[in-house]
């Protein structure tokens, strides 16, 4: 879930300390105070001052465990942690996403977290967002901050329309939505939908549960394997007919990123827009005054509302002297009440489940309620916890969907390249 994808210049020059620069381990003080080293990844300025309210707070109460700030940046984050761990000089803990714990944890270089967790956490955190972290019976890391993909719509143009309004009770299914998508079109250049597909792999997955697929699957082995039949491409299947058929979604989208696609939606090109829970503090930023917009949950299908995430996550590293005291710092950061004030410095949901019930959460203002009713349909991504995932995604699956969605290549294709080759490149992982 690694959401960066509108830096601005100022969040940009507050992430400006290189991971590399961290100083490690040596953390112990002559007089036997331990000073632990916390890599943040925030970078909105209300995320970034939420932490370090947070971490003052801890170093104001504890006298013999303080722990220091520093500010990372998403950017390259995998390759600059990576650099750390060889090099001995990894933060004690560190902010990163679900998705990247992967190779570090079977590469040993993250610590079990299982022996150090408070069970109010254990219990307060869902069972399928600690299956994001969670390989082989030990924890990796804790999930903290998760972002489902929703529908940003224009209000006025689904009042005119007469459609139905969906909900998280009652929502549409994908059949509704495509007709739907329909009576919004308004002809040339007034089109239902808008799918941003620069990045299109993690949405054509994830979406994949919500019609009964997962693209990756485990045998008994633990083997993985990619298989891409009926429930899998329904959903690429789906954005192909609206993009290359109906004409109710723009072939222009299919190379715009969430941001790219926000003038349009603003100018009532687009009716709606299928993004990530987070982008809709650039829509009550940049919203013309006057513009009313709504978010709705995506469609159900054989699957409900189920969608893949990859939530965010704090973890301690394997070389840390001071486990414990790195354990109980980031159980402190996770409680409810503090993953309340995270998750509205980012735009995102808690993990949570008391912390859900905030009432700051559950307004209905700016979509909030949506995302806390959605919560409980969010699972693990399928990508988490397979190995060549990266490879896959980068040399096969990105190309593969974008000329797919362009109407460059058939279904028939399509599922050639995503689970023919993509299976040797996994196989190879797994040897």
């Amino acid at each position: 879930m690694r959401r960066r994808t509108f830096l601005t210049a100022a969040a940009a020059g507050v992430a400006t300390t290189v991971v590399a620069g961290c100083g490690g381990s040596d953390s112990e003080s002559a007089d036997g105070t331990i000073t632990l080293e916390f890599l943040s990844l925030a970078w909105q300025k209300e995320s970034v001052d939420a932490n370090k309210a947070l971490v003052k707070r801890w170093n104001d109460s504890h006298t013999e465990v303080k722990v220091k700030y520093v500010q990372g940046s998403w950017d390259n984050i995998h390759d600059q942690l990576l650099t750390s761990f060889e090099g001995g000089e990894a933060p004690d803990i560190f902010h990163d996403d679900a998705s990247d714990l992967t190779d570090f944890g079977y590469g040993g270089y993250l610590a079990d977290l299982a022996p150090y967790l408070p069970d109010s956490l254990k219990q307060d955190i869902p069972k399928a967002a600690w299956a994001t972290t969670t390989y082989d019976g030990k924890v990796y890391g804790i999930p903290f901050l998760q972002e489902p993909r929703v529908i940003i719509a224009n209000t006025k143009l689904l009042k005119e329309s007469g459609v139905r309004v969906p909900t998280a009770e009652n929502p549409w299914t994908w059949d509704e939505f495509e007709r739907v998508c329909k009576k919004l079109t308004r002809g040339r250049n007034a089109y239902g939908v808008a799918w941003s597909m620069k990045e299109p792999v993690s949405q054509s997955v994830n979406l994949s549960l919500s019609t009964g697929g997962r693209i990756f699957y485990t045998d008994k082995d633990g083997k993985n394997e990619i298989r891409y039949d009926g429930a899998d491409s329904a959903i690429a299947q789906l954005i192909n007919r609206q993009v290359n058929q109906d004409r109710t979604a723009p072939k222009s989208g299919l190379g715009m990123s969430g941001s790219d696609t926000l003038p349009g939606f603003f100018a009532g090109r687009y009716a709606m827009l299928p993004l990530n829970f987070s982008y809709r503090q650039q829509v009550q930023q940049q919203a013309p005054k006057g513009f009313d917009w709504t978010v709705l949950p995506m469609p159900k299908g054989a699957g409900g509302l189920a969608q893949g995430t990859a939530p965010q996550t704090l973890s301690v590293s394997e070389d840390s002297p001071h486990k414990k005291e790195a354990a109980a710092f980031i159980a402190y950061l996770t409680q409810a009440r503090h993953q309340v004030q995270l998750a509205r410095g980012d735009w995102l949901l808690p993990t949570s489940t008391e912390a859900l019930k905030d009432p700051s959460l559950t307004t209905s203002k700016y979509g909030w309620r949506t995302g806390a009713d959605i919560a409980a349909s969010l699972r693990p991504s399928p990508v988490l916890g397979v190995r060549g995932y990266a490879e896959w995604k980068d040399k096969i699956a990105t190309p593969a969907y974008q000329e797919y969605y362009n109407g460059a290549i058939g279904i028939t294709e399509l599922r050639k390249r995503l689970a023919g080759d993509g299976n040797r490149i996994l196989d190879r992982y797994q040897r």
